[in-house]
């Protein structure tokens, strides 16, 4: 058979692909990233494939994939969004649907969260006039701990949204029980933990919704993107519309008709018959996502296992070359748990002899990336300062964090070599400097 013309042109993709060369590490000169996208031959063809297609808003990819990842954890639904931050977005603003009538969150009800992470776990609670409730984090483990949560529930707490800190699960199945008790809705921000377990059941089952990003610097990419999941159909049916303009249509784009009654309706105030496509139901927005890039998702949507077995590797590589040095906290993984980790995290001793400052900038001379632990302590940074919050016990921990704490990558495309790279340079640091 002939091959015909995308048969030809995706053949040449692969071909194109396998003639770059990969880069040979040299110390000190090659980048070592905290993060990145590790992308392969058949990342690169779904891409030109969805392009040739021409097929530029969701459609069959997005459908395929919102299917596959709702199945890899066990869910009855997924929606793909533009990013993590929507995802989060959407999942709290659903919470606050008047569809779900007397259970939905309202304005001045209080939502429970750690005081340190990113703030795109924070700042829904803010936009939709929630005052967070902050709580202090664990050294080590990095996450917020049952015992904190419970002491922090109060007659208006409706909430807790919480994120698996660097890949590190929280203590879910106990927070979980926790929201359970008390009536709460739980949010489990898991997107900087696919794959990871707790008890051994994924992140990401434990709570009413959970969030995922595909940003490049998480464990599976579509360049920017992000998914909302949940097992409750009528959440689900809030986030779709939320996500799509506010519209109480569910019909696919350049779809018509799903309901097969478009023009019978009788909704609000609208004339009998008003057309459904453009009958609203929320005050929504436009977070979807296209089909480029959920091709990409779908393409990496097979290298799940193999990518948290490179991360769980490198961080235990990390944490065996590290251990024992003075004057660093090493982390440490939750009891029961099983990370997909997305960073190493380390905090400087307060008698270690030298800076936070002094270490990260020794590496960083050496090409070695390092990030701080997000944004510490939150209620610290100026776009706080004028958000209504409670802070429910003294964040001591979360203080030191934001002084003495930064993390160094474990992501799929860091080597072995690199990997002891990082170890001997952080052990010359300490050596020349305690």
């Amino acid at each position: 058979m002939v091959p015909d013309a995308k048969d030809r042109i995706l053949a040449s993709v692969r071909d194109y692909h396998r003639e770059q060369e990969s880069p040979t590490f040299v110390a000190g000169s090659t980048p070592i990233r905290p993060s990145g996208a590790v992308l392969d031959e058949d990342d690169r063809v779904a891409l030109v494939e969805a392009a040739l297609e021409l097929r530029i808003a969701a459609g069959g990819n997005a459908r395929r994939f919102e299917s596959e990842f709702a199945r890899f954890f066990g869910l009855r639904k997924a929606h793909l969004v533009n990013s993590g931050s929507s995802a989060n977005l959407l999942a709290l603003s659903s919470l606050t649907s008047p569809k779900l009538g007397e259970a939905r969150l309202r304005p001045g009800d209080e939502v429970i969260t750690a005081a340190v992470g990113f703030p795109t776990t924070i700042n829904p609670a803010v936009q939709n006039g929630l005052v967070p409730v902050f709580v202090d984090v664990e050294l080590g483990t990095y996450n917020a701990t049952p015992d904190r949560i419970k002491a922090a529930v109060t007659e208006r707490t409706r909430a807790i949204m919480l994120a698996h800190t660097l890949g590190n699960p929280f203590a879910a199945d106990e927070i979980a029980e926790i929201a359970k008790e008390h009536e709460l809705f739980l949010v489990e921000d898991n997107c900087d933990a696919v794959g990871s377990t707790y008890r051994g059941r994924l992140t990401g089952t434990f709570g009413d919704l959970t969030t995922v990003s595909f940003y490049p610097a998480h464990h599976i990419t579509s360049g920017e993107g992000g998914c909302v999941l949940t097992g409750s159909l009528e959440l689900a049916r809030i986030i779709e519309s939320l996500r799509d303009w506010g519209r109480d249509c569910w019909c696919e784009p350049g779809v018509d008709n799903t309901c097969r009654k478009r023009f019978d309706y009788h909704l609000g105030t609208l004339p009998p018959g008003y057309d459904h496509k453009y009958t609203f139901s929320h005050v929504g927005y436009n977070l979807k996502t296209t089909d480029l890039q959920a091709a990409l998702a779908l393409s990496q949507l097979s290298k799940i296992s193999a990518f948290g077995s490179a991360r769980r590797r490198n961080w235990r590589r990390l944490r065996e070359g590290l251990s024992g040095l003075p004057g660093l906290l090493l982390p440490v993984a939750t009891p029961h748990s099983d990370p997909s980790w997305f960073g190493f995290a380390i905090t400087i001793s307060a008698d270690a002899g030298f800076t936070r400052a002094a270490l990260v900038n020794f590496l960083e001379s050496r090409n070695i990336g390092t990030r701080l632990l997000f944004g510490g302590n939150i209620t610290r940074h100026p776009a706080f300062e004028q958000v209504r919050y409670r802070i429910a016990d003294a964040l001591t921990n979360s203080d030191i964090v934001t002084d003495r704490t930064f993390w160094v990558g474990v992501y799929p495309g860091i080597t072995d070599q690199m990997i002891d790279y990082v170890v001997e340079s952080i052990a010359e640091f300490v050596a020349k400097s305690s």
